[in-house]
């Protein structure tokens, strides 16, 4: 396998790299907050972009490293006789730009991309990133940046560090290099240490309205035909793209209709389901329908709250909801089976139990809970 096919730790499943990505969709809010920045006296050199799951924020980071690394200090900060500048209205660097070509063949001198790298040895995707790829910065911090301009690094992501990667990095946010910026993406920032959170400025970025999730999805290449896709993928486009690959709307749908047969649970049809997600070769599949089977339980809880979701997936959705959580008796019922649920299947994955016998064991609590009043 060549350097060119090996897997990407920063590429989604059937979604372009974020680097190929060229329009960042419903995150207008973050991207003006980050270009007042620049504009301003003083710019933080370490930026902490939080937020949902596939919301955008690996491409506003290449965005970001676009626009820096096109326009140098001296450009952007010091106009024509010493005049400043217009302030710039985007981040929108021309595909023809040479940084552009340069950074989408991975071959910009002035950003360095840490990620999770392939292990040549056992021939897959290390599970962290190793305190190897952190060390990188050192070399890459002392050579002289061409023309003067700036030196980006992004980290996708900075969960992915092991300890000693971590403290690594901690050391250069303690210390930046003179025209230096790092972009860390965090999904879970509230894990990270301390000290680490406490030398960035967070840039945080919300989950995506339909109109964009739907923009989002077209300019990756995917057809948003399903009007509970929206609902499910809770405005993220990268859920959205790995529901539709996995059949996502059409799971929902079988696993609302088992619901609804509860507490009489239909077993056959049951058993077919868990068929059906456990194929060989479908983990993902299974990993779909799990999350799914989750968020229907949640969703059934919050119905009994009295705080019905404002989108229903289906059709028939809030009637099924309404049916099996009137109450907040119900509600709680419900959320106690969920964390029973997610806690049993967890463990039962771990150790390696038949994936059928686990599925068919949670509609039998989902029918067996059904039933008590």
């Amino acid at each position: 396998m060549t350097d060119d096919a090996l897997p990407e730790a920063d590429r989604a499943d059937g979604a372009p790299h974020p680097r190929e990505t060229e329009t960042l969709f419903g995150q207008d809010a973050a991207q003006a907050q980050f270009l007042e920045a620049v504009t301003g006296s003083r710019m933080h050199h370490a930026w902490l972009i939080t937020g949902p799951k596939g919301v955008g924020k690996a491409t506003l980071a290449w965005a970001v490293a676009r626009y820096l690394i096109a326009t140098p200090p001296q450009t952007a900060d010091a106009g024509l006789f010493g005049d400043a500048p217009p302030p710039p209205a985007s981040l929108d660097i021309s595909p023809d730009h040479p940084v552009a070509h340069r950074m989408a063949a991975l071959s910009e001198p002035g950003l360095l991309l840490i990620r999770r790298a392939w292990d040549r040895e056992k021939k897959r995707l290390k599970a962290q990133i190793t305190v190897d790829e952190v060390r990188k910065l050192g070399g890459f911090f002392g050579l002289s940046a061409t023309d003067g301009g700036r030196r980006v690094v992004i980290v996708d992501s900075v969960d992915d560090m092991n300890p000693s990667a971590a403290n690594a990095l901690l050391k250069v946010l303690e210390e930046p290099p003179k025209n230096a910026l790092l972009l860390l993406i965090s999904h879970a920032p509230a894990r990270l240490l301390p000290t680490i959170r406490s030398r960035c400025r967070e840039l945080r970025l919300s989950s995506l309205e339909p109109d964009a999730l739907t923009a989002a999805l077209d300019q990756a290449g995917h057809q948003n035909t399903d009007p509970g896709l929206t609902a499910l993928a809770a405005g993220s486009v990268g859920t959205a793209i790995r529901l539709l690959s996995n059949d996502g709307p059409a799971l929902y749908t079988q696993i609302l209709a088992l619901l609804a047969s509860c507490p009489s649970l239909d077993r056959a049809r049951a058993q077919k389901f868990a068929e059906h997600v456990t194929q060989r070769g479908q983990n993902d599949r299974l990993n779909v329908a799990l999350t799914l089977l989750d968020l229907a339980l949640a969703r059934m809880a919050r119905t009994g709250t009295g705080l019905t979701p404002d989108t229903p997936i289906t059709t028939d959705e809030p009637q099924v909801m309404a049916r099996l959580a009137p109450n907040a008796h119900a509600a709680r019922k419900w959320a106690s089976l969920q964390q029973d649920l997610s806690q049993r299947i967890g463990h039962g994955r771990a150790v390696n139990v038949d994936a059928q016998s686990l599925i068919l064991d949670a509609f039998l609590k989902i029918n067996e809970t059904a039933s008590r009043p």
